[in-house]
């Protein structure tokens, strides 16, 4: 699978690309990613990539020439490919990534082409004309879509076949089907007391039903105090089993006699 990252600073990706355990998904090519520089594509002798925007105001404006003329190179260096790739930019305005919108692009047959804006932002003649698809990483501004890219990335290529050493690892993680789409429950390790606090019982009872069981609770009860909204999304599309929803219903007492205990 092939992308192609539009970057002023190529060597963000590349630092990001040599470490961690995602870095087997590049070096083995399952993820092929190719880095393009649109100041390359820029004319004049400074090679100019922003200018003032119209109607005033702060920052500046990266050109919409330049990026068109990246996008023509990716494009015929891409002649091979019998589908054109899409191209997706980071902005506030896209749709929010999330792990089915990642598991999506994981199983893509084209990969995409990433623009990392900069500045201001671009000019919106090329987002209007060119731009597939506008994602966003939250409601926060960065300086850049490089971080964006790199965690759309990392998302993408830790669920490459062979990239985490059990295979079965992502299958558990917060959001994945396999949980329901709920948030994952706590982890432990080794010293069994740290600081006076006890690794829960039932993760050193070996029992296997008993500890799956554990597990569930948490998640339902994480999910329940921090994410709420997915435990709505989990009742509409009846994922919750009787033995789920009674689990809800202890912790809704609990936390009811809690507060009245308060008052």
């Amino acid at each position: 699978m092939r992308f192609d990252i539009i970057t002023l600073f190529p060597e963000m990706l590349t630092s990001f690309m040599a470490m961690g355990v995602t870095r087997r998904a590049f070096e083995s090519g399952q993820l092929q990613v190719h880095l393009w520089n649109p100041r390359e594509y820029a004319s004049g002798n400074y090679r100019r990539i922003d200018d003032r925007p119209f109607g005033g105001g702060p920052g500046m404006v990266m050109l919409a020439e330049p990026l068109w003329q990246c996008l023509n190179a990716i494009r015929s260096d891409r002649q091979q490919d019998r589908v054109q790739a899409p191209l997706v930019y980071f902005s506030p305005l896209g749709e929010a990534l999330d792990h089915t919108r990642v598991d999506r692009w994981a199983k893509s047959a084209t990969g995409a082409v990433l623009l990392c804006g900069r500045y201001e932002g671009v000019d919106q003649r090329f987002i209007d004309a060119h731009v597939d698809f506008q994602i966003s990483v939250g409601d926060l501004v960065l300086s850049g879509g490089e971080i964006p890219a790199m965690a759309f990335l990392d998302a993408i290529a830790r669920l490459q076949p062979g990239v985490l050493h059990d295979p079965d690892s992502h299958a558990s993680d917060s959001f994945n089907p396999s949980l329901d789409g709920l948030l994952d429950c706590p982890h432990y390790t080794r010293p069994e007391v740290w600081q006076g606090q006890q690794v829960p019982e039932p993760l050193l009872s070996g029992h296997h039903a008993q500890i799956l069981g554990w597990r569930r609770a948490q998640s339902l009860t994480q999910t329940w105090r921090h994410r709420p909204d997915l435990i709505t999304a989990a009742r509409a599309a009846q994922q919750l089993t009787p033995q789920d929803e009674a689990c809800l219903a202890d912790l809704v007492n609990v936390t009811a006699a809690k507060k009245n205990r308060l008052q």
